[in-house]
């Protein structure tokens, strides 16, 4: 029962989450770098977000900061610092989606859409 309350806070805290936030952590659905986060959050939204180095270094201290995200070990040969989705960034991100889902239903109600 004390895992469900520790989660149920730690959602409470993380969220709502940006949305640079959000893209970075459901990118590190697998594992990458930064300019890595950076590309694919371009990629996935056709470039409407771009994320600066600002933006993305301070979004990943702040996801770390709440156990959202990790860095591991990146290769020997690239030595960029690498991040991943821990299990409770996961839950989080899963959190948010069902969130936002609900909006976008709310808003398509009341616009008649």
């Amino acid at each position: 029962m004390s895992e469900k309350i520790n989660l149920e806070e730690i959602i409470k805290k993380a969220t709502p989450l940006t949305e640079a936030s959000f893209y970075i952590l459901a990118a590190l659905a697998e594992p990458l770098h930064g300019y890595g986060i950076m590309q694919k959050v371009s990629e996935l939204t056709h470039d409407r977000v771009q994320l600066g180095p600002g933006t993305l270094y301070g979004a990943l201290t702040n996801l770390q900061t709440l156990g959202l995200i990790e860095s591991i070990d990146g290769s020997a040969a690239e030595r960029k610092k690498v991040y991943q989705m821990t299990k409770i960034g996961r839950l989080v991100a899963e959190s948010e989606v069902r969130r936002l889902e609900e909006v976008s239903r709310h808003g398509r109600f009341l616009l008649g859409l």
